[in-house]
């Protein structure tokens, strides 16, 4: 194992850790009868590295990647979108695959990541000193799902982030096919209110902890300094402390498809949190990142040119 890039001698404003995987995308027909298709990357950390990297912010995304060429492709990908990469190559894992079948209703994903370079982060991959200035700590409910040492990383991780001065921020981010509703349900509910700023979607939430409103989560997460529930088209909610919660509706979006939205809205929520703007402003924000991946196919806005 060797790594890639190591912490620079400055801070980064905020560090996402999670896995990225290669995105496989058929563009001429499903994928059982396709003969052409797209490879893109697919990864919830660094949809938001990417989207505060975007926004003019110094970000770094820290993960493990196999020594393959789709490790490589994500790296070079996320290189050019402006992220900083805090990455370890692994010469005996690869990277995860994920394959989009995309349908006329929506889309189905199936995933090859079991036992992938990512799957082996570990307890201390990131210490306290390197995290030693940064001003906000990402992760989300997929990074805990992936393997015993991926969730005791995660564990320490809030622990070296809050010794270092960070917030932590975490999106809930539940995926059903990679680990039992009970798991899920136990180790989301742990990390979701304990982190500074936790991201939820209100249909998760009633589905895998049966809260059904955003008042309802609120109560069951209660220790959460700064709660944010998202609900679809309805609007998102912000709960800070005891303080009266802060409604913004969702502006009316033609939806191409969904995946990544809300990865979209954390960034835009994250990068105006770093620039100091009050509460409805920091949820307008990230509506209006998220209005432009609904509008697209794709899970990341396409690179637009300088020059």
């Amino acid at each position: 194992m060797n790594s890639s890039s190591s912490s620079p001698t400055s801070a980064p404003e905020i560090v996402c850790v999670g896995e990225t995987m290669a995105l496989i995308t058929p563009t001429d027909h499903r994928l059982a009868d396709a003969a052409q298709a797209t490879i893109g990357l697919a990864g919830a950390e660094s949809n938001v590295a990417a989207g505060v990297a975007a926004t003019g912010h110094r970000v770094v995304w820290a993960s493990r990647l196999g020594a393959d060429p789709l490790g490589d492709r994500v790296a070079t990908e996320l290189d050019r979108r402006g992220v900083e990469l805090w990455v370890e190559r692994d010469d005996a894992a690869s990277t995860g695959v994920m394959f989009k079948d995309p349908g006329a209703e929506s889309s189905s994903v199936y995933y090859y990541r079991r036992g992938s370079a990512a799957s082996r982060m570990e307890p201390g991959f990131l210490t306290a000193s390197q995290l030693e200035g940064v001003r906000i700590v990402h992760t989300t409910g997929i990074t805990p799902a992936l393997s015993a040492s991926c969730s005791e990383m995660v564990d320490r991780l809030f622990a070296d982030a809050r010794t270092a001065g960070a917030l932590v921020s975490f999106d809930v981010n539940d995926r059903r096919p990679l680990w039992s509703k009970e798991d899920a349900a136990d180790t989301l509910a742990r990390l979701a209110d304990a982190a500074d700023i936790t991201f939820v979607g209100r249909d998760e939430a009633e589905r895998i902890w049966g809260t059904v409103t955003p008042a309802e989560i609120r109560a069951f997460l209660p220790n959460c300094a700064l709660l944010v529930v998202k609900d679809g088209d309805v609007g998102a909610t912000a709960f800070d402390g005891d303080a009266e919660p802060v409604f913004v509706p969702a502006p009316v979006v033609e939806v191409v498809e969904p995946v990544g939205a809300g990865d979209a809205f954390a960034s835009g929520f994250l990068a105006a949190t770093l620039e100091g703007a009050d509460l409805a402003a920091r949820l307008s924000a990230g509506h209006a990142a998220a209005e432009r991946v609904l509008r697209i196919a794709a899970d990341l806005p396409p690179l637009v040119p300088h020059g």
